[in-house]
């Protein structure tokens, strides 16, 4: 069975800022990696709890694994992401 999604409200305002096509791409991306386990998902370092960084487009999809769903906290322009 695949795993749920749960967002965080920041996560939710963070997707309405984005243009609808790439919004929806990044949707995709995220779907798929839910269903199948693909896409190049990477443990970040040094944050507990763990958060994982999944590339999708130009944004990274910013979450933490829990068991039976995943929690998405935040989805960033690559280029605000890092800073």
């Amino acid at each position: 069975m695949p795993k749920g999604i749960v967002w965080t409200e920041q996560a939710k305002a963070d997707v309405r800022r984005i243009e609808q096509p790439v919004a929806w791409q990044i949707l995709k991306t995220l779907g798929r990696y839910v269903l199948t386990g693909e896409g190049n998902p990477k443990l970040l370092q040094g944050i507990e709890p763990p958060l994982i960084r999944l590339r999708a487009q130009n944004h990274r999809v910013f979450f933490r694994e829990h068991g039976d769903h995943i929690k998405v906290e935040r989805v960033l322009d690559r280029k605000e992401a890092y800073r």
